[in-house]
């Protein structure tokens, strides 16, 4: 079984990823609704969070452990690691390096929570791939709240975005990261305000490839895995309001189970 954990709903559009490109194999989620957002928490809260979010996975069968969340992909991934003998899979990398691959210009913006922005650990990824290259970011505290509340299409969205996008665009960045599992869902108001020449780097298609790889390579791994098409989704706190953007995002019915972490 495949293990997610997010600090919220974000975490679902890799849940339906990897539903869509590895189908058949069991699913797990954890979305920690009850302590989002991670942002406004420090980075030994976070990591206190993670562990026990992977505790929690792991006592549900979890054979690996996608860490959906940038914040907690930001200061989480190696303590884990250490701590277990799982594979990990945290969304920063594959998101830096599928930005290093498009960029033409070498100029990459970075859109984020205060903490994801503030860590700089995509522009020290990004550094590593490629040292010439210039990163921009803009914290975007605001969009997660309003995702979780489903305001995808207001006008006070819309002006939100354009007002974060601004700094950006006069950077003359090629490529943006989509730095929290949350924004994909405003990715087309995200692109029409950043304009249709820059690339948005989503992460889920990454985080898949890397699953795929594994369960490829790792004969061992796959045997471990249950291949019957279940899914399970649990949350730390539900409303109606969770329940039916996580349908939306799933395209499906699902039926949301509470647990106490």
């Amino acid at each position: 079984m495949i293990g997610v954990f997010d600090s919220g709903i974000g975490g679902w559009r890799m849940v339906r990823a990897r539903m869509q490109h590895l189908p058949g194999y069991d699913v797990l989620y954890f979305g920690d609704t009850a302590r989002t957002p991670y942002d406004s928490k420090s980075p030994a809260t976070v990591i206190k969070y993670a562990i026990e979010n992977t505790e929690f996975l792991i006592s549900q069968g979890a054979q690996a452990v996608v860490l959906a969340c940038n914040t907690a992909s930001s200061v989480a991934p190696d303590i884990l690691r250490r701590r277990y003998d799982l594979p990990f899979f945290e969304v920063i990398t594959p998101a830096a390096e599928m930005a290093v691959r498009s960029s033409r210009s070498g100029r990459i913006g970075i859109i984020g929570t205060r903490a994801t922005v503030a860590s700089g650990v995509y522009e020290k990824t990004i550094r590593r791939l490629r040292p010439e290259y210039r990163v921009y970011g803009s914290a975007c505290p605001l969009l997660v709240p309003l995702v979780e509340e489903g305001w995808l299409k207001k006008p006070e969205t819309a002006m939100i975005v354009k007002k974060y996008l601004r700094p950006l665009k006069v950077r003359e960045i090629d490529t943006l990261i989509l730095g929290c599992t949350h924004y994909p869902l405003l990715a087309d108001l995200i692109q029409k305000k950043i304009g249709q020449r820059v690339r948005l780097i989503d992460s889920s298609s990454g985080v898949v490839r890397g699953l795929r790889l594994l369960i490829e390579t790792d004969r061992v791994f796959t045997k471990r895995l249950h291949r019957e098409g279940r899914y399970r989704f649990f949350v730390s706190d539900t409303t109606n309001q969770f329940e039916k953007v996580a349908g939306a995002i799933l395209k499906r019915h699902i039926r949301l189970e509470t647990c106490t972490i």
